[in-house]
């Protein structure tokens, strides 16, 4: 086909789609959108879990959270329940548990099939640390590939969830690049952690369409700065502009929008993982 007719198709295309839609002062193709669902990330009430799982899970529930992502504590991902006993209790209050992290150097082939067995989509390696050398990354990648494999075998998906300490140069090589470069696209995926981004002076939009298709998890963290650096704050008391940055992790590939929450001075959990809700319902990117 000839460049001058595929792009009169293409155009033509377009213009007859824009001519179905109802005229509103702007196509409703590029129309903003309200987030459909949104999770959280239980580190952020994790003393209430521990205290109370069931308690505090109907809670979540309750603030219009539909989908959370857990994490390997002392009682494991399935917080002291049987994998097929905690779903069960998802269903009843109405929510879905999509991902989690947890140590993917112990007994992976195990959590990777339960994970599967009860619907979830993801399981998360949260934190390797510092490195002294680039090729300890080069390394890490080699292992989540190992783990893509396990998590792609039983029909679900692994992912890596940043820090700042990979956007800080090692051996004049960025880690968080090193990782993806060397990391399979089809056995692994990133969960982009936006505070630690902007804690390491990056631009996340930047990283979305850097690697699109790559970061298919994000954590809406807020940031504020301090006098001794920056902490977690409730979702729009910070610095971090969600709208903008969402908008260009969606059209990148951003699936699932897990909010995560630091505690800080003065802070009940509950209350923040409350407020969170609140400015995620109203959120339209």
């Amino acid at each position: 086909m000839s460049t001058n007719r595929r792009d009169f198709l293409r155009t033509g295309t377009f213009a007859a789609l824009g001519l179905s839609l109802p005229f509103r002062g702007e196509s409703s193709i590029f129309a903003p959108k309200a987030l459909n669902s949104f999770g959280i990330q239980l580190w952020t009430v994790k003393e209430d879990m521990a205290a109370n799982a069931k308690d505090t899970l109907r809670k979540i529930a309750s603030y219009g959270y539909k989908q959370i992502e857990s994490f390997e504590g002392r009682d494991g991902m399935f917080w002291g329940m049987g994998h097929k006993e905690f779903k069960k209790y998802m269903d009843q209050l109405h929510m879905t548990i999509i991902s989690s992290h947890c140590d993917i150097t112990k007994d992976f082939e195990k959590k990777a099939a339960e994970a599967s067995e009860i619907g979830m989509k993801y399981l998360i390696c949260p934190y390797k640390g510092p490195q002294k050398s680039i090729d300890n990354f080069k390394q890490f990648a080699d292992d989540f590939n190992k783990a893509g494999e396990i998590c792609k075998k039983n029909g679900i998906r692994f992912a890596y969830h940043n820090h700042d300490y990979s956007f800080k140069p090692v051996d004049g090589h960025v880690p968080q690049d090193v990782m993806m470069q060397n990391t399979d696209k089809n056995l692994v995926d990133f969960e982009m952690d936006i505070y630690w981004v902007v804690a390491a002076g990056e631009d996340p939009e930047k990283w979305f369409r850097k690697y699109p298709g790559r970061f298919k998890l994000c954590h809406v963290k807020d940031l504020a700065k301090t006098d001794k650096g920056h902490e977690s704050v409730q979702l729009g008391k910070g610095t971090i502009n969600f709208k903008k940055i969402l908008k260009t992790g969606t059209a990148n590939g951003l699936k699932y929008y897990i909010v995560e929450q630091e505690a800080f001075t003065g802070s009940n959990p509950l209350e923040s993982a409350a407020a969170d809700a609140k400015y995620m319902k109203r959120l339209v990117i």
